[in-house]
């Protein structure tokens, strides 16, 4: 059972899509949940962009809770930019809420775990991108593949403190942000369309990526540690159908 009773998770990203089913079920599964976005959450409002925000947000949900035992990093932005049209201001901004805004909350973390000598979990939304990457996520995908190698450092490096950190790789999944992204173009019925052309006859759903998430956190997958999970209806390194 991914019974979540007794613990309290932060869980950034939760205003919409994945971050809100990923905190509507940690509650579900009994753990009182901390909500981190931009836009008002029930909990804290915070631009990861802001490069003292992942400090503030631990320190505070720490202070309004008192502990914090869990992690679920789903944050993220997916601004498009390949190698010949990449600036700056895009790679910079990708790289501070994809990658530098998840190393510093589990830094965060992992320091307040082991100042309490207490274990914890920590959940890293990933991407399938971060196998390689589709031209115009050039960046995004690296981000992502940092994110990757992130989960992996901390999981080996910690395990002795009995803190696990696991990842998922996501593809394609059903969200109302995706549905509304080509609905003046294609017609709000677009993505159901597009959804019905899969392996599935359908998209992964952002609650069956809550559910991997909530049992990652749980101690019903201990002592699993270090795992990226393919959450998607292709399988990297497979031959073209």
């Amino acid at each position: 059972m991914s019974d979540l009773s007794r613990k309290v998770v932060l869980v950034t990203g939760a205003a919409r899509g994945i971050g809100a089913a990923i905190s509507t079920s940690c509650e579900a599964a009994g753990a009182e949940v901390i909500g981190v976005d931009r836009d008002p959450c029930g909990g804290i409002v915070a631009d990861l962009a802001e490069p003292d925000a992942p400090g503030r947000v631990m320190e505070k949900a720490i202070a309004e809770a008192g502990r914090v035992d869990g992690l679920v990093n789903a944050a993220g932005i997916t601004t498009r930019a390949s190698f010949v049209d990449a600036d700056m201001a895009r790679f910079d901004a990708l790289v501070a809420v994809n990658f530098r805004a998840p190393f510093f909350l589990m830094s965060g973390l992992i320091r307040h775990l082991k100042g309490r000598g207490a274990p914890g979990s920590i959940v890293n939304i990933q991407s399938m991108n971060a196998h390689c990457g589709v031209p115009d996520l050039a960046i995004y995908a690296g981000t992502k593949g940092g994110l990757q190698t992130l989960t992996k450092n901390a999981a080996h490096h910690h395990m002795v403190d009995r803190i696990r950190v696991n990842g998922i790789n996501l593809g394609w999944v059903a969200t109302e942000t995706e549905a509304a992204l080509h609905a003046a173009e294609k017609g709000p019925d677009w993505l159901e369309a597009q959804g019905r052309a899969q392996p599935l006859g359908r998209f992964i759903t952002a609650e069956e990526c809550a559910a991997q998430a909530v049992w990652m956190l749980s101690d019903a997958s201990a002592p699993m540690t270090g795992t990226c999970v393919d959450l998607e209806q292709w399988v990297a390194g497979a031959p073209p159908c």
